[in-house]
């Protein structure tokens, strides 16, 4: 505790890191602010039940907790930052597939400014499509909550600040990341979740002691929620590091090279893309519901009544083991990485350069890929066999799934500038002799936490 309390007053001693973290969290403070602010034209009183109208809607609450409940709440930051994330994800594609935006890529600092710029002209142009979406949902779900009577002028006016909104949102995210500490826009999505979890264990406390189960049942299930995140952290840590030696050459009077590298392969290198893109592709049942919602088995796929079934859930483990491998083939590319350490004059000790190492690279990230693409299935999956123990299902979320694997990696990578800043002023780090903590460096959450 004493070494815990130490730490503490470190962290304020250093003038520059005490200066980013009040930043940082003013900006959330603002963040915060805005999700309770109601959008014009909608009455809050009336639109209050909607919450609770929607909950157990798998979509719904999902994007109702990346927001901080603002999506139910019909909020200016209803859509938050996730039409930035959505854009970030599809230009991070583009640059693995299309020529253009790959040699932008390989430009340095200009091309990475224009690659940012094109990503906040595609949010915004995703956030119209998402705020048409969301006026839709408002009409047919919370039709008496809306104030005005014209519907087209309703819906401008909408769309018009939802689009501020998200664009002030991803402002905030780029300031923070610029003068604060983290990732801005990883660190609003994780305060976004954080948000929901007071409402989430308040309501399986009060469930709990009022005759479900008592204490005993409550202090199983906070072992249980302890040993998850302990494992959460071992996946998004583990890393098999690959010895490359570089040969010893002498030019002038200076000799360079002739020492030992590793290359690091992440266990779970994609992050939580392959629960996002297995996700994308399961509510596809849902939306054609909501198209066909005048058929019977349009009204049953509406509701996600399916989505605690076995089958559901083994299709969205095998699809999320599926896309772990590609997406981990797409942004880890073994030949370019042989290539490189051909190029300096590097090679894996044993293993002849060129192609050989390729191989040999290729062979090693098949074979942790595969552990953690199942362990990446399962925590996906927990929170479904939360609930079906009888845990709340919005303190169930936070037993696994996405939510989970962006708390840890956010919170990692946060925790590890902080390290980095006591550990140049010459101060003791976060943690005791050779263990560091160790981020993902995080960009857009999406794109590789």
């Amino acid at each position: 505790m004493n070494k815990f309390l130490e730490t503490l007053k470190n962290i304020w001693k250093i003038e520059d890191l005490r200066k980013k973290i009040l930043y940082t969290l003013s900006l959330v403070l603002i963040y915060r602010i805005g999700t309770f602010i109601v959008l014009p034209g909608i009455d809050p009183t009336i639109l209050a039940g909607l919450e609770s109208t929607n909950s157990g809607q798998g979509l719904l609450d999902l994007l109702n907790m990346f927001v901080g409940g603002s999506f139910l709440r019909g909020s200016v930051f209803a859509l938050g930052i996730m039409p930035y994330i959505s854009a970030s994800i599809a230009m991070q594609l583009l640059t693995l597939a299309v020529p253009t935006f790959q040699k932008l890529q390989k430009e340095g600092e200009s091309g990475r400014k224009k690659i940012t710029q094109w990503t906040r002209i595609l949010t915004i142009v995703v956030t119209i499509v998402q705020g048409v979406g969301y006026v839709t949902f408002l009409q047919t779900q919370a039709g008496a909550a809306i104030a005005l009577e014209n519907p087209f002028l309703f819906g401008l006016s909408t769309i018009v600040v939802l689009t501020a909104g998200t664009v002030f949102c991803m402002w905030l995210g780029e300031k923070i990341t610029d003068r604060g500490i983290g990732n801005g826009i990883s660190i609003l999505i994780m305060i976004g979740i954080i948000a929901t979890l007071p409402f989430g264990l308040s309501a399986e406390i009060r469930e709990r002691i009022g005759g479900g189960g008592g204490l005993i049942t409550l202090l199983i299930e906070g072992i249980i929620l302890i040993a998850i995140v302990f494992i959460t952290v071992m996946l998004v840590q583990g890393v098999r590091r690959i010895a490359v030696q570089y040969a010893r050459r002498v030019v002038g009077n200076r000799q360079f090279g002739g020492v030992r590298q590793f290359i690091p392969l992440r266990v779970n290198a994609s992050g939580v893309m392959p629960i996002i893109f297995a996700q994308a592709l399961m509510f596809i049942p849902s939306i054609a519901g909501q198209i066909f919602s005048d058929t019977a088995w349009g009204q049953s796929l509406a509701t996600g009544n399916y989505y605690n079934s076995f089958w559901y859930n083994a299709m969205f483990f095998l699809l999320i083991v599926l896309f772990t491998y590609f997406y981990t083939a797409l942004i880890i590319n073994p030949d370019q990485m042989a290539d490189d350490m051909k190029r300096n004059n590097g090679f894996i000790p044993g293993v002849k350069p060129g192609k050989p190492t390729a191989e040999y690279i290729d062979n090693i990230l098949s074979k942790i890929t595969l552990p953690g693409s199942v362990f990446l299935g399962l925590i996906a999956i927990l929170p479904v066999f939360a609930r079906k123990a009888g845990v709340n299902p919005v303190f169930a979320e936070f037993f696994g799934g996405t939510s989970l694997l962006i708390l840890v990696a956010v919170v990692l990578d946060t925790l590890q500038q902080v390290e980095s800043h006591l550990l140049m002023r010459h101060y003791d780090g976060l943690m005791e002799g050779s263990s560091r903590i160790k981020g993902r460096a995080a960009g857009a959450v999406g794109a590789s936490v």
